[in-house]
């Protein structure tokens, strides 16, 4: 650690690759500011839309795995060129790549909003993660760039942190009301000004930063992409179309033999996208492992609350989203409480009890019932945010505090990475435990109903996938009972899912403990 702050601070004296050129207080600050702005359109997408879902299964139809495409073709090419942008960053300059990736995530912001079908929304969707992706490592790493003192590094990397939250608090709250008010499509469109005016202001002001070339993996990448992308296809579509059918076993197949096939390709090219070396740095590897396994429950939570709140409880978006914000507002500012705490004691007692939170947290959320009320799950909900809170922000500031800053886009884009595959498999998992738990337990539950066996088969299939359209052709009475006795199965497998994240929580509080444990080595070689 110590030869590490040395390099830096020596390259950083003389004026070479890792130097970043000295701007003033006021100046580093509007900067500051601006990029968080940035990112801040960027994160606030990972939420708002959740409590968009039923309008959108409403408008342009579709089942739940539909909706579970509209989060995860977002987030699914996010996590997967994460590492490509960092060094693109790297490459071309943070500054110069940021303005660009910020225009192409306006631009399809717009293109999702004027979405008529769900696949064109899926594919609008894909393309602003491709472009979030180019967002996110980058920002990181202009931040770092900005302050060359620990202490205002800490503090920027923390308020950088912190916007997530802030974020993630705006999504449902901002989300519910212009749902309401203006329809599904304003969730996109909110991007749109907010793109515009931070991608002028940053013109007029561009962010000195570090530049540093560095040959693209491009067959890594690709690996990379259908790696998780066929793994994410198959856990999907697994339950829609059956676990033995073409397409699902296709998707399993290519991820099998990707992943090994990309791990072989990174260990023997000169510049890998995921330099494997890096895996023998525990700094790395746990935070790595606590973000994948917090975002996994937090994301999960989220896609099944939104859904459970308006299709279960009745409520509507904007009651949903004010019932989120106990677990967005404590985020935002476990966030910053925090990072500050990190620079300080350092992150190990920090995530373990993060993890501890996010684990209790999501085992109360466990207990929600058909009827429950807000004072039910409020804690729950409390605790989860804290928990999530305490486990990113500190692994961030202490990741970041033990690199250079020439490889602080690098290794950005490998946490990021981590972070947003626990959330396409939050989702994809959650999903999946919901639906075949229905799929099992509703025959019994609607055996009682006024219908057909093969009428009763289709009821169980539609109310399984979340295909509301066939059940809205059915008389009200009947569609009353068919809500009345699945909703306990959906609550229930709902439950299984909670739980099966707060035991992923809890893994990741058991590697913090070891792998964040005193004397741990970090990278003070070069990894690229």
């Amino acid at each position: 650690m110590a030869d590490i702050k040395d390099q830096a601070s020596s390259r950083s004296a003389a004026g070479v690759a890792g130097a970043v050129p000295t701007r003033r207080g006021a100046s580093r600050g509007l900067l500051l500011s601006l990029i968080c702005v940035g990112i801040f359109i960027v994160y606030l997408d990972a939420t708002i839309v959740n409590v968009a879902l039923p309008a959108i299964g409403n408008d342009l139809g579709g089942t739940l795995t539909d909706l579970q495409w509209v989060i995860n073709a977002y987030i699914l090419v996010f996590a997967c060129l994460l590492l490509t942008a960092g060094a693109l960053g790297d490459t071309l300059g943070r500054g110069r790549v940021f303005v660009a990736g910020l225009a192409g995530f306006t631009v399809a912001s717009a293109l999702c909003a004027l979405a008529p079908t769900t696949g064109l929304l899926f594919a609008g969707r894909a393309v602003q993660g491709m472009f979030g992706a180019v967002l996110i490592p980058v920002s990181l790493a202009l931040a770092n760039d900005l302050y060359t003192d620990a202490k205002g590094r800490a503090k920027a990397l923390g308020i950088w942190a912190g916007v997530g939250g802030i974020a993630l608090v705006a999504g449902p709250v901002l989300g519910g009301p212009l749902v309401q008010q203006f329809g599904w499509r304003s969730v996109f469109w909110l991007n749109v000004p907010i793109g515009i005016a931070v991608g002028v202001a940053l013109l007029m002001m561009p962010p000195a930063s570090v530049r540093r070339p560095r040959r693209l993996d491009l067959v890594g990448q690709f690996l990379l992409v259908i790696a998780i992308g066929g793994l994410t296809f198959g856990l999907l579509e697994g339950n829609v179309s059956g676990w033995t059918a073409t397409r699902v076993l296709v998707g399993f197949g290519i991820a099998v033999l990707a992943l090994p096939a990309f791990l072989l390709w990174e260990a023997r090219v000169d510049k890998p996208l995921l330099p494997l070396r890096l895996l023998r740095y525990r700094v790395v590897v746990a935070a790595c492992v606590v973000n994948f396994l917090g975002l996994f429950g937090l994301f999960g939570s989220l896609f099944l609350l939104s859904i459970y709140l308006q299709d279960i409880q009745g409520l509507s978006a904007t009651q949903t989203g004010v019932r989120l914000l106990a677990l967005t507002a404590t985020i935002m500012v476990g966030s910053y409480v925090a990072s500050v705490l990190a620079a300080k004691t350092g992150a190990r007692w920090l995530v373990v009890g993060g993890s501890a939170a996010t684990a209790v947290g999501l085992f109360l959320l466990a207990q929600i019932q058909v009827g429950s009320g807000f004072g039910s799950y409020a804690l729950g909900l409390c605790l989860l945010g804290t928990g999530v809170a305490f486990t990113g922000a500190p692994a961030t500031v202490t990741l970041m505090a033990s690199v250079p800053p020439s490889e602080a886009g690098l290794v950005s884009g490998v946490y990021n990475t981590f972070r947003q595959i626990g959330a396409v498999f939050g989702i994809a998992l959650s999903g999946l435990l919901l639906i075949q738990h229905m799929r099992t337990a509703l025959p019994a539950a609607f055996a009682q109903l006024p219908v057909t066996d093969e009428q009763r088969a289709g009821i169980v299939d539609a109310f399984a996938t979340g295909d509301t359209s066939r059940s809205a052709q059915l008389a009200a009475p009947l569609r009353r009972a068919i809500l009345d006795a699945g909703s306990p199965v959906f609550t229930d497998g709902m439950q299984l899912a909670l739980i099966v994240a707060g035991i992923g929580a809890i893994l990741g509080g058991v590697f913090a403990a070891w792998l964040f444990r005193s004397g741990t080595p970090t990278a003070d070689v070069e990894l690229s």
